[in-house]
């Protein structure tokens, strides 16, 4: 790609403008083939700040068209060349990740300083670190006869469809991307419809190093893109993060063409907090945890948090001092901790199960920060964030994924009791327990029945750590190695007879 196409350091709504209507395919930008788009919408004000590409089979068809002819030669690259050229991607998008982490806030309406530009330098430290990889795609040898040369190598499946979502779409996009590319594959991401932008832009960047048609973006909705891209005949692996429904529409669709998918599906993550643990740092877990300033849009938020009836009510008081003391406002002021919830259908649905809990009986609603008071900001998409207590572990709100700034703090007295409650979940991707006991530590990391399990801190996903979840969770693994060799790759054995 040409620098001209490339727009430099410019406003948020600016680039949105420019990034308007577009599709990038074979190292072009380009309008969808019907010529039809979609409005992209500030959530913070409802202003139409863009439009994208509403993609459809023939643009999936014309991207894997020129991943195909690309991938041979990318493959044939050295997978160290592969790797320098994913970290120099990584360095670029330094030099962009201001003007991207903008972009971000715009669309999705994350709060600039607590999320989006956090967000936006991950992707070049994913890049970096996947990229410093390149060298473990190697085989083994095999002691299979003294007279036969034994060996295994691996090789890229060919071309990789990465469909990402709208909530962390930069860094879980950059988690399928930099694997599939260091690994010889190209790929086609297809966005989110809510957040489409921020991540054209990165692939836009990143087009300014890669070989023309190694690296592709579409966007449109799900049956008209989505869909058509799974099923290509080209398309040798799907890697998907999403809703457990649209997953298993993915898994069944991959298994009619037999092959390989990803998952990285719902969750409905426990936090258990002992009678022995420090109060004031499981307080900072769980805001951390509830990703109050992500709005509580994340799979692993800590959702249903167990509190031994000893803490409960300081629990209580303290968790909601600390959110009360987050400011929610617009998501491009330095000042805002909270920015919106991304689109009204979701808002709609947050809302619904907010009226459901305070409807309940037994339930209390402990409402927390406070709505915006700037006009500008009537039409925006805020929530308060809301502790539910008085619920019981079956109760729709602690059972269902609710994606957004809502938990559930359940008061305990055996530890037994609090495992139990803690496993009884369809899902099992993420989990914390807090307590200053080895041993119980010890013994919940084992017994808890989640992918991602974490002893007095609730981080988020990093690079070089394995993760995915169990149950509905999803399929797979992400951010390691183990990800790329066994999700990105083929393993050959072949044998030469030396008799």
């Amino acid at each position: 790609m040409t620098d001209q196409n490339l727009v430099l350091n410019t406003t948020p709504h600016a680039l949105a403008r420019e990034l308007s209507g577009l599709l990038l395919i074979g190292g072009e930008l380009r309008p969808a083939a019907t010529g039809k788009t979609f409005d992209v919408v500030n959530p913070a004000t409802g202003d139409v700040i863009a439009t994208a590409a509403d993609g459809g089979e023939r643009d999936v068809d014309a991207a894997v068209r020129a991943a195909v002819a690309a991938q041979g030669a990318w493959a044939r690259l050295s997978a160290r060349e592969r790797g320098r050229l994913l970290v120099e991607c990584g360095r670029r998008l330094v030099g962009h990740a201001e003007e991207i982490g903008r972009l971000l806030a715009l669309e999705t309406g994350k709060a600039i300083r607590t999320e989006s530009r956090v967000e936006a330098s991950l992707v070049a430290d994913t890049l970096t670190f996947y990229g410093g990889l390149a060298s473990e795609l190697k085989g083994e040898t095999v002691p299979f006869h003294p007279k036969m040369l034994t060996f295994t190598q691996r090789e890229p499946i060919g071309v990789v469809g990465a469909i990402i979502p709208w909530n962390v779409p930069l860094y879980l996009m950059a988690l399928k991307i930099a694997p599939a590319l260091v690994a010889g594959n190209a790929v086609i991401v297809k966005s989110a419809e809510e957040a489409p932008l921020a991540a054209l832009r990165v692939i836009q960047v990143m087009n300014q190093l890669l070989p023309p048609g190694v690296l592709n973006i579409l966007s449109g909705d799900g049956p008209g893109c989505g869909a058509p891209l799974v099923t290509h005949p080209g398309v040798g692996k799907v890697t998907f993060t999403g809703s457990v429904e649209t997953g298993k529409i993915i898994s069944h669709l991959a298994a009619d063409k037999l092959i390989p998918v990803t998952l990285e599906l719902g969750g409905k993550s426990p936090m258990i907090v002992m009678g022995d643990a420090d109060l004031d740092k499981a307080i900072d877990g769980a805001v951390a945890g509830m990703r109050f300033t992500r709005q509580g849009q994340s799979c692993t938020a800590s959702s249903r948090i167990f509190v031994h009836e000893s803490l409960h009510d300081a629990f209580i008081d303290k968790l909601k001092a600390k959110v009360d003391a987050m400011t929610m406002g617009d998501p491009l002021d330095e000042a805002t901790d909270i920015g919106t919830i991304i689109s009204p259908q979701q808002f709609e649905r947050v809302q619904s199960y907010i009226a459901l809990g305070e409807t309940t009986a037994g339930a209390i609603a402990h409402r927390c920060s406070a709505l915006p008071t700037d006009e500008r900001l009537a039409r925006g998409l805020f929530v308060q964030p809301v502790l539910f207590t008085g619920l019981a572990n079956d109760h729709r709100l602690a059972r269902e994924e609710i994606f957004g700034p809502v938990t559930c703090v359940i008061a305990f007295r055996d530890y037994e009791d609090a495992l139990a409650m803690a496993n009884d979940s369809d899902f099992g991707l993420a989990a914390t327990i807090w307590t200053r006991d080895l041993r119980t530590a010890l013994d919940a990391t084992r017994r808890l029945q989640a992918g991602f399990v974490q002893v007095n801190q609730n981080l988020v996903v990093q690079p070089g750590l394995s993760y995915g979840g169990f149950k509905q969770s999803g399929l797979g693994k992400e951010a390691s190695l183990e990800a790329m060799l066994d999700h990105f790759t083929h393993k050959k054995t072949v044998i030469i007879n030396m008799d």
